[in-house]
């Protein structure tokens, strides 16, 4: 990518996804190898009118190293000076951009009780980060960029360089680099998107039931959800794109009305560990059975996080005809599997998706049937073969989806 679109990234990241507001303070957590990316973000958000941007370094590499070679009993110390003050720049009503720049599998050959006892004291040190995103108190966005690792996986046959040119050209097409003004094609795009989620929060279904491929689920919603897609609203009324690209709309389901079976469809790198070819089987909300193709082990270790792990905290629908999908690529990440496929997610649910739950406590939301966890892991579901069904509280059925697509 030339410097000219690197900026054009920065700036759509800046004005389109967390939309930084003049006197705002500014947090943007991004790997090492993302450097020149990361100069041009906090260029851009100084030209915006940022107050301070701050900039908080990973290194996935040191990560390893900490996993493979640390005494077991030191993976579990979260510097508290580091979690306060992300925090506390938050609760001043700061915006976080999250750059993620994958390499799959880089913690592969680790324990997964090591990778488990540190994301679990993460989870707990950094939950009051999640409870402020997922209630859209501040405004968050994640972008993501390539890899030479990623490219390596994602295109196998290419050389690193055809690699990574290629997986640039897809992310450019992607996140509208491609178009004249990104930022009004994405005005355009999450219209559409927020459309649907209003039509769908009208119909207030009882609960949606999945069938295809493997998969036969019923999923409860609860009273008075909201389906929420597109753009959202921070505390104090600014629209910010959290997700860039987006294709979703989601909810939350009831937390002990999921019952059934349901098989995964793309991979999932979770924590820097492969898991493939899951099959889980619900009762009462809580998964009772579950085993993985690849990395099991590593699945067991994340839906134990916490007591409420093993529960769903949204559900999530995406086209099979939609621009990521299209591409016919597995990308082995989240941010961009999850806009190709429908998809569920483990742990927390999103207190926006019921009325007024952006100012409710856990135990409010508990009596919505909104799961609370220190995690939040989305997998996805969506085939060609996936028929979906709204059911209402009259038990009338009507087609959502089917074969993969908006019916």
């Amino acid at each position: 990518m030339t410097p000219e679109q690197l900026t054009k990234y920065a700036e759509l990241a800046v004005r389109q996804g967390i939309n930084v507001q003049p006197g705002q303070k500014v947090i943007v957590r991004a790997p090492v190898d993302t450097a020149p990316f990361v100069r041009k973000v906090v260029e851009k958000a100084y030209e915006a009118g940022a107050h301070y941007v701050a900039v908080d370094w990973m290194d996935d590499d040191l990560q390893r190293v900490r996993m493979l070679h640390a005494p077991e009993e030191s993976l579990s110390i979260i510097p508290e000076g580091w979690a306060r003050d992300f925090i506390g720049l938050l609760e001043e009503g700061g915006a976080m951009l999250g750059v993620v720049a994958p390499k799959p599998g880089h913690l592969s050959g680790v324990e997964p009780g090591r990778v488990g006892k540190y994301s679990q004291a993460l989870g707990i040190a950094m939950r009051r980060q999640r409870d402020l995103q997922q209630a859209s108190k501040v405004s968050w966005a994640i972008v993501v960029l390539p890899t030479p690792e990623w490219a390596k996986v994602v295109f196998p046959e290419l050389s690193d360089e055809e690699g990574m040119e290629k997986l640039w050209e897809y992310i450019r097409y992607i996140t509208g680099l491609d178009q004249d003004d990104p930022v009004a094609h994405w005005e355009a795009k999450v219209q559409a998107i927020e459309d649907r989620a209003q039509w769908l929060t009208e119909q207030q279904f009882a609960r949606l039931h999945y069938k295809g491929a493997g998969t036969d689920l019923s999923i409860e919603l609860p009273r008075g959800h909201r389906w929420v897609g597109g753009r959202l609203k921070d505390e104090k009324g600014t629209l910010f794109l959290p997700n860039i690209p987006t294709e979703e709309v989601f909810t939350a389901p009831d937390k002990s009305g999921v019952n059934g079976v349901v098989k995964s469809t793309r991979p999932l790198d979770f924590n820097g560990q492969l898991i493939d070819g899951m099959t889980l089987k619900f009762e009462a909300g809580s998964v009772v059975e579950a085993t993985a193709e690849v990395g099991e082990a590593a699945l067991h270790q994340m839906i134990s996080a916490d007591a409420n792990a093993k529960f769903l905290g949204e559900v999530a629908l995406v086209p099979q005809d939609s621009p990521i999908s299209n591409l016919n690529t597995i990308f082995r990440n989240t941010l961009l599997d999850e806009n190709a496929s429908c998809h569920l997610a483990f742990g927390s649910a999103y207190p926006l998706c019921v009325e007024g739950g952006q100012e409710l406590t856990r135990e409010e939301l508990a009596k919505f049937g909104l799961n609370t966890s220190i995690i939040h892991v989305d997998f996805m579901i969506g085939s060609a073969e996936l028929d979906i069904d709204g059911e209402t509280e009259e038990g009338e059925r009507i087609p959502l989806f089917r074969g993969g697509n908006w019916a």
